[in-house]
Protein backbone atom coordinates (compact mmCIF):
# COMPACT_ATOMS: atom_id res chain seq x y z
CA UNK A 1 0.00 0.00 0.00
CA UNK A 2 1.36 3.75 -0.91
CA UNK A 3 -0.24 6.68 0.53
CA UNK A 4 0.38 10.06 -0.54
CA UNK A 5 0.67 12.87 2.09
CA UNK A 6 2.06 16.39 2.29
CA UNK A 7 3.63 17.19 5.26
CA UNK A 8 2.85 19.91 7.87
CA UNK A 9 5.25 22.17 5.81
CA UNK A 10 4.10 21.40 3.17
CA UNK A 11 6.05 18.69 1.10
CA UNK A 12 4.98 16.27 -0.38
CA UNK A 13 5.54 12.61 0.69
CA UNK A 14 4.77 8.72 0.24
CA UNK A 15 4.86 6.22 2.92
CA UNK A 16 4.98 2.39 1.93
CA UNK A 17 3.72 -0.11 4.93
CA UNK A 18 4.69 -3.88 4.63
CA UNK A 19 4.17 -6.78 7.20
CA UNK A 20 6.63 -9.27 7.56
CA UNK A 21 7.31 -12.51 8.66
CA UNK A 22 10.20 -12.08 10.73
CA UNK A 23 11.10 -10.40 13.92
CA UNK A 24 12.15 -7.06 14.26
CA UNK A 25 15.54 -7.57 15.49
CA UNK A 26 16.12 -9.55 11.93
CA UNK A 27 14.35 -6.85 9.60
CA UNK A 28 16.30 -4.28 11.71
CA UNK A 29 19.61 -5.54 10.83
CA UNK A 30 18.14 -5.52 7.22
CA UNK A 31 17.33 -1.92 6.69
CA UNK A 32 20.57 -0.77 8.72
CA UNK A 33 23.51 -3.24 8.23
CA UNK A 34 25.03 -1.81 4.83
CA UNK A 35 25.82 -5.91 4.14
CA UNK A 36 22.28 -6.46 4.31
CA UNK A 37 21.23 -2.91 3.02
CA UNK A 38 22.90 -4.26 -0.14
CA UNK A 39 20.69 -6.74 -1.00
CA UNK A 40 17.67 -4.36 -1.67
CA UNK A 41 18.43 -0.53 -1.44
CA UNK A 42 19.20 1.03 -4.88
CA UNK A 43 22.78 2.22 -4.32
CA UNK A 44 25.73 1.54 -1.56
CA UNK A 45 25.46 2.52 1.79
CA UNK A 46 28.46 3.70 3.84
CA UNK A 47 27.66 4.04 7.59
CA UNK A 48 29.72 5.08 10.38
CA UNK A 49 31.35 2.24 12.83
CA UNK A 50 28.89 3.59 15.56
CA UNK A 51 25.27 4.97 13.63
CA UNK A 52 23.88 8.04 15.66
CA UNK A 53 22.22 11.65 15.02
CA UNK A 54 24.63 13.49 13.14
CA UNK A 55 27.04 11.12 11.70
CA UNK A 56 27.49 11.22 7.75
CA UNK A 57 26.16 8.61 5.16
CA UNK A 58 27.25 7.91 1.60
CA UNK A 59 25.51 6.68 -1.25
CA UNK A 60 26.98 5.15 -4.21
CA UNK A 61 25.41 3.69 -7.32
CA UNK A 62 27.79 1.26 -8.16
CA UNK A 63 26.84 0.90 -11.92
CA UNK A 64 27.63 4.77 -13.10
CA UNK A 65 29.92 5.51 -9.41
CA UNK A 66 27.98 8.77 -8.71
CA UNK A 67 27.89 9.34 -5.35
CA UNK A 68 25.95 11.36 -3.18
CA UNK A 69 25.82 12.45 0.76
CA UNK A 70 22.85 12.05 3.90
CA UNK A 71 22.73 12.75 7.36
CA UNK A 72 21.62 10.76 10.11
CA UNK A 73 18.46 12.55 11.76
CA UNK A 74 17.50 9.43 14.14
CA UNK A 75 18.74 6.19 14.81
CA UNK A 76 17.06 4.43 17.64
CA UNK A 77 17.57 0.82 17.22
CA UNK A 78 15.12 -1.66 17.02
CA UNK A 79 12.62 0.93 15.90
CA UNK A 80 13.71 4.16 14.09
CA UNK A 81 16.10 4.66 11.30
CA UNK A 82 15.83 8.04 9.56
CA UNK A 83 18.21 9.90 7.46
CA UNK A 84 18.42 12.80 4.78
CA UNK A 85 19.96 11.51 0.88
CA UNK A 86 20.86 14.68 -0.38
CA UNK A 87 17.78 16.88 0.71
CA UNK A 88 15.20 14.40 0.79
CA UNK A 89 14.10 12.66 3.70
CA UNK A 90 13.48 9.33 4.62
CA UNK A 91 12.37 7.20 7.45
CA UNK A 92 12.36 3.84 8.39
CA UNK A 93 9.86 2.46 10.89
CA UNK A 94 10.00 -1.09 12.56
CA UNK A 95 7.54 -2.28 15.35
CA UNK A 96 6.45 -5.58 16.44
CA UNK A 97 3.46 -7.24 14.76
CA UNK A 98 2.75 -10.81 16.38
CA UNK A 99 5.24 -13.25 15.37
CA UNK A 100 6.43 -10.98 12.68
CA UNK A 101 7.13 -7.16 12.31
CA UNK A 102 5.53 -4.32 10.48
CA UNK A 103 7.76 -1.93 8.44
CA UNK A 104 6.60 1.75 7.23
CA UNK A 105 8.82 3.70 4.84
CA UNK A 106 8.24 7.61 4.16
CA UNK A 107 9.79 9.14 1.62
CA UNK A 108 9.65 13.36 1.51
CA UNK A 109 10.50 14.68 -1.54
CA UNK A 110 11.87 18.15 -0.14
CA UNK A 111 14.22 19.13 -3.46
CA UNK A 112 12.64 22.02 -5.46
CA UNK A 113 8.93 23.70 -5.33
CA UNK A 114 6.22 21.64 -3.90
CA UNK A 115 4.32 21.36 -7.09
CA UNK A 116 7.13 20.06 -8.88
CA UNK A 117 8.52 17.34 -6.54
CA UNK A 118 5.27 15.90 -6.70
CA UNK A 119 5.48 15.03 -10.08
CA UNK A 120 7.99 12.50 -9.17
CA UNK A 121 5.83 10.43 -6.52
CA UNK A 122 4.78 7.64 -9.37
CA UNK A 123 8.47 7.18 -10.13
CA UNK A 124 9.78 7.25 -6.92
CA UNK A 125 6.73 4.86 -5.51
CA UNK A 126 7.41 2.30 -7.93
CA UNK A 127 11.13 2.02 -7.57
CA UNK A 128 10.73 2.07 -3.82
CA UNK A 129 7.67 -1.11 -3.85
CA UNK A 130 10.55 -2.97 -6.28
CA UNK A 131 13.28 -2.58 -3.29
CA UNK A 132 10.74 -3.41 -0.74
CA UNK A 133 10.06 -6.92 -2.68
CA UNK A 134 13.59 -7.44 -3.19
CA UNK A 135 13.53 -6.72 0.74
CA UNK A 136 11.16 -9.17 1.70
CA UNK A 137 12.83 -11.74 -0.82
CA UNK A 138 16.50 -11.47 1.29
CA UNK A 139 14.77 -12.08 4.48
CA UNK A 140 12.99 -14.63 2.59
CA UNK A 141 16.04 -16.39 1.77
CA UNK A 142 14.81 -16.06 -1.50
CA UNK A 143 15.83 -14.71 -4.80
CA UNK A 144 14.14 -10.75 -6.02
CA UNK A 145 12.64 -10.79 -8.92
CA UNK A 146 13.62 -7.49 -10.75
CA UNK A 147 10.63 -5.86 -12.60
CA UNK A 148 10.57 -5.56 -16.54
CA UNK A 149 7.25 -3.65 -16.77
CA UNK A 150 8.43 -0.39 -15.17
CA UNK A 151 5.96 1.78 -17.64
CA UNK A 152 3.09 0.06 -16.56
CA UNK A 153 4.00 -0.13 -12.93
CA UNK A 154 4.28 3.66 -12.60
CA UNK A 155 1.35 4.66 -15.17
CA UNK A 156 -0.80 3.06 -12.41
CA UNK A 157 1.00 5.45 -9.54
CA UNK A 158 0.55 8.02 -11.77
CA UNK A 159 -3.08 7.74 -12.16
CA UNK A 160 -3.47 6.58 -8.11
CA UNK A 161 -2.09 9.55 -7.37
CA UNK A 162 -3.96 12.22 -9.72
CA UNK A 163 -0.13 12.67 -11.99
CA UNK A 164 -1.72 12.53 -15.00
CA UNK A 165 -3.96 15.11 -15.57
CA UNK A 166 -4.36 18.16 -17.30
CA UNK A 167 -5.02 21.71 -15.68
CA UNK A 168 -6.63 25.04 -16.88
CA UNK A 169 -4.84 27.91 -15.42
CA UNK A 170 -6.30 31.86 -15.07
CA UNK A 171 -6.71 32.99 -18.68
CA UNK A 172 -7.64 29.62 -20.02
CA UNK A 173 -4.35 28.23 -19.98
CA UNK A 174 -4.21 24.08 -20.70
CA UNK A 175 -0.95 22.67 -18.95
CA UNK A 176 0.55 19.40 -18.34
CA UNK A 177 3.33 18.48 -16.85
CA UNK A 178 4.85 15.41 -16.02
CA UNK A 179 7.81 13.56 -14.82
CA UNK A 180 9.47 11.79 -17.54
CA UNK A 181 12.44 9.70 -15.38
CA UNK A 182 15.57 9.45 -17.43
CA UNK A 183 15.59 9.35 -20.37
CA UNK A 184 17.94 11.76 -22.74
CA UNK A 185 16.48 15.12 -23.49
CA UNK A 186 17.32 14.66 -26.94
CA UNK A 187 14.76 11.43 -27.56
CA UNK A 188 11.84 13.37 -25.84
CA UNK A 189 12.65 16.45 -28.30
CA UNK A 190 12.45 14.15 -30.78
CA UNK A 191 8.98 12.82 -29.69
CA UNK A 192 7.25 16.22 -29.39
CA UNK A 193 4.22 16.11 -31.29
CA UNK A 194 4.54 18.53 -34.62
CA UNK A 195 2.89 21.70 -35.20
CA UNK A 196 -0.01 20.96 -38.00
CA UNK A 197 0.65 21.83 -41.52
CA UNK A 198 0.44 25.89 -41.82
CA UNK A 199 1.12 26.89 -37.79
CA UNK A 200 4.04 29.17 -37.19
CA UNK A 201 6.76 28.03 -35.29
CA UNK A 202 7.34 30.91 -32.54
CA UNK A 203 10.40 29.28 -30.78
CA UNK A 204 12.65 25.79 -31.88
CA UNK A 205 15.76 25.45 -29.31
CA UNK A 206 16.06 21.95 -29.14
CA UNK A 207 15.96 19.81 -26.76
CA UNK A 208 14.19 22.48 -24.44
CA UNK A 209 11.97 24.42 -26.02
CA UNK A 210 9.21 23.76 -28.97
CA UNK A 211 6.72 26.68 -29.44
CA UNK A 212 4.25 27.15 -32.27
CA UNK A 213 1.04 28.83 -33.31
CA UNK A 214 -2.43 26.39 -32.50
CA UNK A 215 -4.76 26.13 -35.48
CA UNK A 216 -8.49 26.45 -35.68
CA UNK A 217 -10.84 26.14 -38.77
CA UNK A 218 -7.47 26.65 -40.36
CA UNK A 219 -6.75 30.42 -38.58
CA UNK A 220 -4.30 31.48 -35.79
CA UNK A 221 -6.18 30.78 -32.34
CA UNK A 222 -3.69 30.32 -29.63
CA UNK A 223 0.13 29.28 -28.65
CA UNK A 224 1.09 25.71 -27.90
CA UNK A 225 4.72 25.61 -25.73
CA UNK A 226 6.46 22.59 -24.92
CA UNK A 227 9.40 22.72 -22.54
CA UNK A 228 11.90 19.99 -21.64
CA UNK A 229 13.89 20.68 -18.47
CA UNK A 230 16.51 17.80 -17.44
CA UNK A 231 17.69 17.94 -14.35
CA UNK A 232 21.15 15.96 -12.85
CA UNK A 233 18.83 15.00 -9.59
CA UNK A 234 15.49 14.38 -10.51
CA UNK A 235 15.88 13.03 -14.39
CA UNK A 236 13.61 14.52 -16.83
CA UNK A 237 10.60 16.07 -17.17
CA UNK A 238 7.98 18.00 -19.62
CA UNK A 239 5.52 20.54 -19.45
CA UNK A 240 3.04 21.60 -22.15
CA UNK A 241 0.31 24.72 -22.29
CA UNK A 242 -1.61 25.65 -24.69
CA UNK A 243 -3.56 29.04 -25.01
CA UNK A 244 -7.04 29.22 -25.75
CA UNK A 245 -9.18 32.13 -26.00
CA UNK A 246 -11.95 32.79 -24.34
CA UNK A 247 -14.55 32.86 -27.12
CA UNK A 248 -13.47 28.88 -27.46
CA UNK A 249 -13.75 27.57 -24.01
CA UNK A 250 -16.52 24.95 -25.17
CA UNK A 251 -13.35 23.16 -27.04
CA UNK A 252 -11.16 23.09 -23.70
CA UNK A 253 -12.17 19.16 -22.70
CA UNK A 254 -11.82 18.36 -25.90
CA UNK A 255 -8.68 19.78 -26.35
CA UNK A 256 -7.20 18.46 -22.33
CA UNK A 257 -8.50 15.24 -24.07
CA UNK A 258 -6.56 15.21 -27.35
CA UNK A 259 -3.53 16.55 -25.41
CA UNK A 260 -3.52 14.11 -22.56
CA UNK A 261 -3.18 11.11 -24.50
CA UNK A 262 -0.28 12.85 -26.68
CA UNK A 263 1.28 13.12 -22.87
CA UNK A 264 0.80 9.60 -22.40
CA UNK A 265 1.68 8.69 -25.53
CA UNK A 266 4.88 10.45 -24.96
CA UNK A 267 5.95 9.10 -21.30
CA UNK A 268 5.38 5.53 -22.94
CA UNK A 269 7.32 6.26 -26.03
CA UNK A 270 10.52 6.89 -23.34
CA UNK A 271 10.35 3.20 -22.30
CA UNK A 272 9.95 2.36 -25.94
CA UNK A 273 6.45 1.03 -25.32
CA UNK A 274 3.91 2.49 -28.69
CA UNK A 275 0.58 2.71 -26.94
CA UNK A 276 -2.56 2.14 -29.12
CA UNK A 277 -4.93 5.36 -30.15
CA UNK A 278 -7.02 5.95 -27.53
CA UNK A 279 -10.89 4.24 -28.64
CA UNK A 280 -13.90 6.31 -28.81
CA UNK A 281 -15.26 5.11 -25.21
CA UNK A 282 -11.97 5.92 -23.52
CA UNK A 283 -11.70 9.51 -25.05
CA UNK A 284 -15.42 9.92 -23.91
CA UNK A 285 -14.36 8.71 -20.31
CA UNK A 286 -11.29 11.13 -19.98
CA UNK A 287 -13.69 13.81 -21.42
CA UNK A 288 -15.93 13.75 -19.01
CA UNK A 289 -13.51 14.29 -16.56
CA UNK A 290 -12.57 17.59 -17.86
CA UNK A 291 -16.22 18.92 -18.61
Amino acid sequence: MAILRTTPGGRPSVKLERTLAHPPEKVWRAVTSPEELAHWFPAAVALPETPAPGGKITFTFTQTGDVSEGEILGYRPPEVFEFTWNSDLIRIEVSADGAGSKLAFTHVFNRGEPDIALLGAGRHVTGWVACLDSLEAALDGREPEMPTDWHARMVHYIEEFGLEDGEVLDGGTIRFRRDLVWPPAEDVWNRLPQPEDGAEVLESRSPEVLAHTWLHDGKPAGRVRWEVTEDPLDGVRVELTQTVPAELADQLPDLLTTRHEQLNALFAGTFKVELEPWSAERRAEVRKRYS
